[in-house]
This record gives structure tokens, C-alpha cells and sequence, in this order.
């Protein structure tokens, strides 16, 4: 499968691999992404994932070979956007625990999208982003447009539209939207580091921390909703355990 996963331990890693096409994103590989964190987001005792691309880039955007074939007929162009990348895409936002992206080299256009599905996203120096798809002749599907902006802004989604300006890990860092750089050496120990201290910390906080975080970036929230369950986990053995560990200066050990 061009779209692989690896667990072990309560962490997985999900690899994206085309790496003669620097990881560009074939339709089969969209629909392997969705049926990946489909069955991740099922697995209780899963911690913390890991998505990376195969070899020294992350995903170079969609694979270009295959557009001729489907691209410039209205319903095919709009069942590939909206079933096969949308469900992608909403697979790894809809994945209830932390999504760490580990991106090196080229992050292009499906790249980007990927990258603002996670939570979490760690580069190295030689990182480089955009959405250069004015070259192609094309716009940016609606709902990918919704979420690329959402994370770096409308200001930088029109530069990277508009321009299709490719911009350097710096300026992504400098915005938020990558949280930190390292060596293309360090990354991999810098990403398992982060992982791992994630992987330590409780893990029905991490979920319930994620799904607040996701509710309130929705538009119009119910607020009063989320108070009126937000305290369910007071006698939970995992709260009691953190508390406990605490006071007693010791380190907690948290089951799933």
C-alpha cells in the first residue's frame, strides 16, 4: 500500500510513499489515507500517531500524472475532491487522538492540506510549502480552501493561491503553523521525542483535550453543550491516578 501504517506500543505511524514522485498523493492513496485512520480512530488503546512521508519530502501535492483522466469532466472532477480527498482529509481531522506531522522537504498543495489536518507539525530547515496549483489552472476545492485558511490565515492561503508563492519553513514557524525546526538529521529524534512525550501523558485527556480544541474552531458552537459534559471524567481512575501520583511524588501510570 502506497499508504502504510506501523504501530507498536499505543503509537502508529502512518508513511505516505510515492517517493519517485516525492510522495504526490494518487487517488488510491486517498482512499488508503481515509481506510488507514478510519481503523486508527477505532482503536482504543491507540495514543498518538505519527504522518510522515517516505524518504526526504512529505507529500509534493496530487499526482499529475493522473489528472488527464478525470479532471475535466464536472462530476468526476467533483466525486475526486469531495469523496476521495475530502474523505482523506476528514479521516485525520476526525482521528480522536494527537496527529503529529513529521514534514521534510516538499509540503505542496494536497501536502499543506494533509499538514493542517494534524495537530502538531515539526519540520526540518529544509521544509517548503505552498499550493502552486495557479499554475495548473485550477482553484482550490472549497472545503480544502476552508481548512487550509483555517490554519494559516487568509492573508498566506491567498499568497500561496494567488501567487502560488512557495515559502520556507521560517515563515511557516514565524506564523504558528509549524511549531518547530530542526536539522533534517534531528528530525525523526525530534519528532519521537514529542511523540513519546504525548504517549506518556494521560490518554483520555489527550482525547478529550483534542475534541474540545475541535469543537471550538466550529463556527457557532454550543458552548452550553460542551459545560454540560465537560466534567464527566471526576471519578475517573485516570483522573484519580494523575492526582494521586502528584501528591504522593511519584510518576503516574496511566492505563488506557
Amino acid at each position: 500500500m502506497p499508504v502504510f501504517c506501523e504501530q507498536s506500543a499505543g503509537l502508529a505511524t502512518v508513511t505516505l510513499s510515492n517517493p519517485a514522485r516525492f510522495n504526490a498523493m494518487t487517488r488510491s492513496m486517498w482512499r488508503e489515507l481515509a481506510q488507514v485512520f478510519h481503523s486508527l480512530s477505532a482503536d482504543t488503546a491507540l495514543r498518538a500517531v505519527v504522518l510522515r512521508g517516505d524518504g526526504e519530502h512529505f507529500c509534493a501535492g496530487g499526482d499529475i500524472s493522473e489528472y488527464p483522466a478525470f479532471r475535466f469532466q464536472e462530476p468526476s472532477l467533483r466525486a475526486f475532491h469531495e469523496d476521495e480527498v475530502w474523505g482523506g482529509l476528514s479521516a485525520v481531522l476526525a482521528c480522536p487522538v494527537p496527529v503529529m506531522a513529521q514534514i521534510d522537504g516538499n509540503c505542496m498543495g494536497a501536502g499543506v492540506e494533509i499538514a493542517s489536518c494534524c495537530d502538531i507539525r515539526v519540520a526540518s530547515t529544509r521544509a517548503q510549502f505552498g499550493a502552486p496549483i495557479a499554475k495548473l489552472g485550477f482553484p482550490m476545492a472549497p472545503r480544502e480552501a476552508q481548512l487550509v485558511a483555517s490554519r494559516l490565515g487568509a492573508s498566506v492561503a491567498a499568497e500561496m493561491l494567488l501567487e502560488a508563492a512557495v515559502l520556507p519553513v521560517s515563515r511557516l514557524h514565524g506564523l504558528g503553523f509549524v511549531s518547530t525546526v530542526v536539522s533534517p538529521d534531528e528530525l525523526a529524534a525530534a519528532v519521537g521525542t514529542r511523540i513519546a512525550r504525548i504517549a506518556a501523558m494521560a490518554p483520555q485527556a489527550a482525547r478529550a483535550n483534542k475534541a474540545t480544541l475541535r469543537a471550538l474552531s466550529t463556527p457557532g458552537v454550543d458552548i452550553e453543550a460542551l459545560v454540560a459534559c465537560a466534567y464527566d471524567y471526576a471519578d475517573s481512575p485516570e483522573h484519580r491516578e494523575g492526582i494521586d501520583a502528584f501528591l504522593n511524588k511519584r510518576t503516574p501510570r496511566f492505563a488506557q
